[in-house]
């Protein structure tokens, strides 16, 4: 298989070819998030590494953030840290895997979609601490706007049953 291209938009003047910084370096943070479309909600976590250890503090992080008396269904999709066997669940969650290569079905996509194009991408970082400090900025921009999550994450297919 290719690799995806992943385009950006850009304003310019017609006919210019604006430049896009891009950072070669491979420090990297991942945003381990999950929201709450119908509540407006969510919880997240900014992590160095993207695997089990990193997924079992996320879950840990949703359960807390779940509604007392509530159970979240977490939509996911298969990668090895997501269907580990060494995860812990707990009681207040249920994990759900999607199909494989389907994650127009998962409503945090899009949401991921937009904290790049809002304010994570065209961005040279200047250290890993400020890569950290930019991306906990974006996560809690959208969190103070419930709408946001709301009107991004909502699908009516889901709401219908």
């Amino acid at each position: 298989m290719g690799q995806k291209t992943k385009l950006t938009r850009r304003w310019a003047k017609r006919g210019t070819r604006p430049r896009a910084p891009k950072d070669q370096r491979t420090k990297s943070a991942w945003i381990f998030g999950a929201i709450c479309p119908a509540r407006g909600v969510g919880a997240a976590l900014v992590l160095p590494k993207c695997n089990t250890a990193a997924m079992q503090l996320h879950i840990e992080e949703i359960s807390s953030q779940v509604a007392p008396g509530a159970h979240a269904v977490v939509i996911l999709d298969q990668a090895g840290w997501h269907t580990s066997g060494k995860l812990e669940i707990p009681d207040n969650i249920t994990l759900l895997p999607l199909p494989p290569r389907s994650p127009e079905l998962n409503p945090v996509e899009n949401l991921w979609q937009f904290i790049r194009d809002n304010w994570l991408s065209n961005r040279i970082f200047k250290s890993y601490e400020q890569i950290v400090d930019i991306c906990c900025r974006a996560w809690n921009r959208v969190i103070d706007q419930p709408w946001t999550i709301m009107s991004i994450g909502l699908r009516d297919w889901a709401h219908r049953f």
